[in-house]
């Protein structure tokens, strides 16, 4: 069955997230005079990731709501107690930084270009509508896509199969008719597959080249690929492309 419509990821398969973040903090961190905690930059950099990433799976797990992981991440990374109001006022302060730093990668436009007669697009996010609808207004590629998923509102994220069926309902295709491209080979490459849509992994920079890769997903190292990718694929015929 052909391919008919590109659901994809947003950070760090559409949008740089991890260069903006990492640009962001390092700022927010100077600026609020906080690197005498750490050894270097690089370090206070790796302890928020390490954060963002454990409170982000109590989020993911139902245990708290969006806003309560954020702030709570501020809360663990400075080690003390902040109301909702001090932990909002920093995370504010933050993106003034983090928002300078935002950018598309260079192969996206051109590859919403190449699609663009042939193949219809959306967004499912593990984030939160009002975070992912500003950032693709920001960036210019908002109206590229015909609907905007994001886990906070759906109440399921990936790579649940629920997650990636909600993108195919709101397309009115079934899964096979559905590619979903993004950066993390479980959380997108193997629950796309698992749900019966055609998985596109992006691994632009072989951070996991040492990895055995998912079952299921194509594996590409720029987006680039992606058009002769979906015009050979027979769903069940195309080869991998992990190699």
């Amino acid at each position: 069955m052909d391919i008919r419509a590109v659901v994809w990821d947003v950070d760090d398969t559409l949008f740089d997230y991890t260069s903006a973040d990492r640009e962001g903090m390092r700022a927010h961190l100077v600026a609020e005079g906080l690197l005498a905690g750490y050894g270097s930059v690089e370090e206070g950099l790796a302890r928020w990731r390490e954060i963002t990433e454990q409170q982000w799976a109590r989020f993911a797990a139902g245990e708290v709501d969006f806003d309560t992981q954020r702030r709570d991440r501020i809360r663990v990374f400075l080690g003390r107690e902040l109301t909702d109001t001090e932990a909002d006022d920093w995370f504010d302060r933050y993106l003034v930084h983090y928002e300078s730093a935002w950018s598309l990668f260079p192969d996206v436009l051109p590859v919403l270009d190449a699609l663009a007669a042939g193949h219809r697009h959306a967004v499912l996010s593990n984030s939160s509508l009002r975070v992912q609808d500003r950032k693709l207004r920001v960036l210019g590629v908002h109206d590229r896509f015909e609907a905007i998923l994001c886990a906070a509102e759906l109440g399921v994220s990936k790579p649940e199969p629920g997650a990636f069926l909600a993108a195919c309902e709101a397309l009115a295709l079934s899964p096979e008719q559905v590619a979903y491209v993004g950066d993390h080979p479980e959380i997108d490459g193997r629950g796309a597959a698992e749900a019966g849509l055609l998985s596109v992994w992006i691994d632009r920079a072989g951070t996991h080249a040492a990895l055995d890769p998912p079952a299921g997903p194509r594996r590409i190292a720029s987006l680039a690929e992606l058009p002769a990718l979906l015009r050979g694929d027979t769903r069940f015929g195309a080869s991998s492309s992990f190699g």
